[in-house]
Order: structure tokens, then sequence, then C-alpha cells
């Protein structure tokens, strides 16, 4: 009778100890941003010398820092290389920047590297996706990447700008010389309070509210869940009219306000809330802001506008409507988002590499929707028509 194992293969085997995770250094390469629009840079000096001081090695694009007021020389005194050719930064095998790869960028990168950017997966279409397959890239979408507690620390942060910031250009907007009905933004003493409605109930939503409120500002709030309308009444330990939409509730609200706020920051489409009916009620003068312009917007009068020329008017109320506000900033954006990838990219060295840590990882592994060339995000696949495979099945 035949047994399944020879004598040999009983015999008692010595242990398998893990392997010691070795450190490992990166070449990191930060390109100029190209596209008209973004001011921003991933890393500041300070985050560059703070990578330097770990062994890692950072070649910097000449004037790569510009817009957020970094120079050159800052970065050289920090550690970074100065690159004058663009075309060399693309030979690092990880690639740091803030704007998705434009078409020359996707020629330049080099096989088998790693692209941690923005995707804004609206504006991707099969042709970006499938360059980066070809070359089998590995890359990383920063505003996937999640924190322990699994929020998205990259839009979190970028949000809390966009809602500050979507007073202050209210408040401009508002001003005579901006066109505006000559009213300041706030509550001075004989005079009404300014009104403000806002839509949604996420980061920048809270931080316009807080924003609105520390100027004396009136502020009702609009949402479709009451636990979060609950929720953003403790947190902003202040009393404000709050609403599921209600269309009458609504345009009652509209018809008395001096600043309309579109502040949704869901990964979803946002929806239509605000009609063009409903617009055409609102005062002659006030001002629309919506933050949530790039996924669609919540005003049906909305359209797209640049930060060359960010306002258009409709119904005499005018509409502000720029993606991407807080490129508005660049400094203070650059600043931020620096404050995120610095950690990411010094535990990614700890970690031994890219490859290591996205078995480590969850926050970084959640980020990728490309590894080594095969598409892992499902909902890339079901936008594109393209075949995706479980990213658990590829990194053991």
């Amino acid at each position: 009778m035949s047994i399944p194992f020879n004598p040999s293969e009983l015999l008692p085997k010595e242990e398998r100890l893990a392997v010691t995770i070795q450190k490992g250094n990166l070449y990191i390469g930060i390109p100029k941003e190209r596209e008209m629009e973004e001011k921003r840079v991933c890393l500041s000096p300070d985050a560059v010398a703070a990578l330097i001081a770990n062994d890692h090695h950072v070649m910097v694009e000449s004037g790569a820092g510009d817009f957020a007021h970094f120079t050159d020389e800052e970065y050289q005194k920090a550690g970074a290389k100065i690159e004058n050719d663009h075309k060399k930064i693309f030979e690092c095998p990880l690639i740091l920047k803030v704007a998705p790869l434009n078409d020359e960028e996707l020629d330049l990168i080099k096989p088998q590297s790693t692209i941690i950017s923005t995707l804004n997966l609206k504006y991707k279409d099969h042709f970006y996706i499938q360059k980066l397959q070809e070359k089998k890239i590995t890359a990383i979408a920063l505003e996937e990447l999640t924190d322990h507690d699994g929020s998205f620390p990259i839009v979190s942060s970028l949000s809390e700008i966009a809602g500050h910031s979507a007073i202050y250009i209210a408040a401009e907007l508002m001003s005579k010389s901006s066109d505006g009905k000559g009213q300041l933004l706030g509550n001075i003493s004989g005079v009404p309070p300014t009104e403000i409605v806002i839509f949604g109930s996420g980061t920048a939503a809270i931080w316009a509210a807080k924003t609105a409120l520390n100027i004396g500002a009136s502020v009702k709030l609009f949402d479709n869940s009451t636990s979060k309308l609950r929720s953003i009444q403790s947190q902003l330990q202040h009393p404000i009219f709050t609403s599921t939409f209600q269309p009458k509730t609504i345009l009652k609200a509209l018809r008395r306000c001096d600043v309309a706020i579109g502040a949704f920051d869901s990964h979803q489409p946002t929806p239509m809330i605000v009609s063009s009916e409903m617009v055409s009620h609102m005062k002659k003068g006030s001002v629309i802001i919506d933050i949530s312009i790039d996924r669609g917007g919540c005003f049906e009068t909305s359209q797209l506008t640049s930060h060359q020329k960010p306002t258009f008017k409709k119904f005499d109320v005018i509409h502000y409507c720029v993606p991407n506000i807080p490129s508005r900033y660049p400094k203070t954006a650059s600043v931020l988002m620096s404050n995120i990838c610095t950690p990411i990219l010094l535990d990614v060295g700890e970690k031994g590499g890219i490859e290591h840590a996205l078995r480590l990882d969850e926050g970084l592994k959640n980020g990728v929707y490309l590894y080594q060339g095969v598409l892992t995000d499902e909902r890339i696949g079901n936008q594109l028509g393209i075949s995706y495979t479980n990213i658990n099945f590829l990194i053991f």
C-alpha cells in the first residue's frame, strides 16, 4: 500500500522566520506642473530636508515650487538636486506630482516606475490607463489614500481650504470693486448680518459654516442626512438653521440669502439640488460659489470656469464655479499636501520600498489603481469598460 509522503517529508523541518524588513532608499522626482490651473507642489523644502536626512534622494525640476514661493535655492539647501531638463526628472523610479500625467509626461515616464499624483477620474479616458498599462506602471491616487480611521486625508484637508476660501471669495465678489452689490460680508452693528446658505455636510461645508459664523454671518445648512446635520450642530457649537432638501424650504432660503455655497465632498457625482427656476428668484447681486463643480455642481446654472476667468452672471446672480479652489492658495495647499505626503514617503522607505509598503499599509494600498500595469480599481474598470483585478490577488 502506497503512502502519500516519503519518510524524509515526514521529518520535522526548521521553523521559517519572517524576513527582516530592510530600509530602502527612495529616488523621488518632482516635476514642474505644466497644467495651466495647477500651481501646487507636493513637497516643500522642509519636507525634502526630512527625506534627505533619512538617506533618500530627491530631484526637483527647476521652478517646480515657484508658484508656491519655494525657490530652487531653498530646495538645493534642503539637499535636493535641481534639474533643468524636464526629461531627466522622469528617469526617477518614483514620480511625485499634483496633477495627473499629461500626454508628454506619459511618454517620458520610464517603464515599471511608480507615479503618485491625483487621478481626477472624471477627466481620464481609456488612452491614459492603456498608456500606463503598456509601461507596467504602479499608479497611486493621492485623493484615494486613506488614514487609520478610514478618512481621506488629502480630500479632507483640501476641502478645508475650499470651505474657508469660499467665504473669502464670496466677500470679495460682493464688494463693489468686483461688480457686486457693495455689501460687506459679516455682521456690522446696526446692519442685518449677511445670510449664507450651504448645501452639503462634508468637510468643506463645515469649514465654510465655521468661517461664516466667525465673522458674524447667519448660516443655513441643508443636507439629506439628519444624523450629519445633528453632528454638524455639535461640531459648530453654535445653533444654526438646518434642514433636509425640501424644495419649498430651499427656495425660501435662497430668496433671502446673499451667498449660496455648494459644498459636497462625496466621491460620487454631486446631486443637482438647486434648479434654474430657484436661482432666478435669488436677489440681484447675490453670489453662488459651487465648490462641487468638478463633480457636476449642485446648481443647475453652474458652468465650469477657470482661475483666469472665474465668474459669470445668470439671472443677475454672480456664479463662481472654479474647480480646484485650493490651487488659488498654492503655498498653503502645498504645505498641507507636503505634511501628508512626507510621513507616507518616510514610511515607504522604512518598509523597504513601494512593493513592501503596499503589503503592510492598507491606507497606501487603497490609493493604488494600477499595480505593475494591472488595473486594480473597480470604478475605473466599470467607467472605461476595462477588466480589473482585485489588488489583494496581486500582493501577497
